[in-house]
């Protein structure tokens, strides 16, 4: 994959929601088999997409984009023989290589999350309005529910106009936050034809109605910030917002003593006991030698 088909790559998995991390080569000290500039995509499964460096490199990077998959950071991580990272500072990963060609490579690495996704819906001034600004402060909207793609949050801004059947298919998709935007009084009257029609009490305790901030009198644009705020309140009482995954399994080489991801390794079983490799080079060597 071309540098160019990275970013387009990239593009495709962004506009899909789905996350992955960016790796770019910012510095190269010869000698080495990539160049500043260099890019690879890696995604949740440990694939490595792109070009970075090879063997010398790929086992950190995909390691280090896992990580940061798992804690939202990006990172520089320094990649070079014993000794080539001193003195760097304390943010900059530095990762031993044991490559013959004994070349440095730093490549920074950055974490791309989907933001939550926000089904809304309704074609009033609100549902608009919450549309526009939902957007703007990193959430995806959607206007209907979609179920190969649960939404994180449904708000059912309506106006009386179907909210019953909105409402419904929240709840039982199990959506984490759902609000109705209504009056106290059209609320009472929609949650009660919920019930009537076998809603349980604990999922109509569910449904966040009036939706949004209490702002007593308010303009529908007004509606929308209260009901965005309220999102917000909720969106950050949960885990790491956009977590794709957790922290990736690792192992030690028992060849070269790198800690490499699980996932995607070169394997060996020896006594019942699985080993893991940076490269088939590590494993090779390993099943030659015994493990010795």
């Amino acid at each position: 994959m071309t540098r160019s088909e990275v970013l387009v790559e990239a593009g495709r998995l962004a506009a899909d929601g789905k996350p992955y991390a960016l790796a770019t080569v910012v510095r190269v000290v010869r000698p080495a088999s990539t160049r500043r500039g260099d890019r690879a995509l890696v995604t949740p499964d440990g694939t490595l997409a792109g070009w970075v460096g090879g063997a010398c490199s790929e086992p950190i990077v995909v390691r280090e984009a896992l990580r940061s998959l798992a804690d939202g950071e990006p990172r520089l991580v320094h990649i070079g023989p014993a000794g080539s990272g001193a003195g760097a500072p304390d943010d900059v990963v530095v990762a031993e290589s044991r490559c013959a060609s004994e070349g440095v490579v730093e490549v920074l690495i950055e974490p791309e999350l989907p933001g939550p996704l926000l089904t809304v819906v309704g074609e009033g001034v609100a549902g608009r309005t919450l549309a526009q600004l939902a957007r703007i402060v990193g959430w995806r909207v959607a206007d209907q529910l979609d179920p190969d793609a649960a939404p994180d949050a449904v708000v059912v801004a309506t106006m009386g106009h179907g909210d019953e059947d909105a409402l419904a298919s929240a709840l039982k998709a199990g959506v984490g936050y759902v609000g109705l935007v209504a009056s106290a009084r059209r609320a009472a009257v929609v949650l009660d034809a919920l019930r009537a029609q076998g809603v349980t009490d604990d999922d109509l305790a569910r449904v966040r109605s009036p939706a949004g901030r209490d702002l007593g009198p308010s303009t529908q644009e007004e509606i929308a910030v209260a009901v965005l705020a309220e999102l917000v309140d909720w969106r950050h009482g949960l885990a790491p917002a956009g977590a794709a995954a957790p922290a990736p399994a690792e192992a030690v080489d028992p060849v070269c003593g790198m800690t490499v991801v699980v996932a995607g390794a070169p394997t060996a079983v020896r006594d019942g006991v699985t080993w893991y490799f940076c490269s088939v080079g590590c494993r090779d060597h390993f099943e030659r030698t015994g493990g010795t």
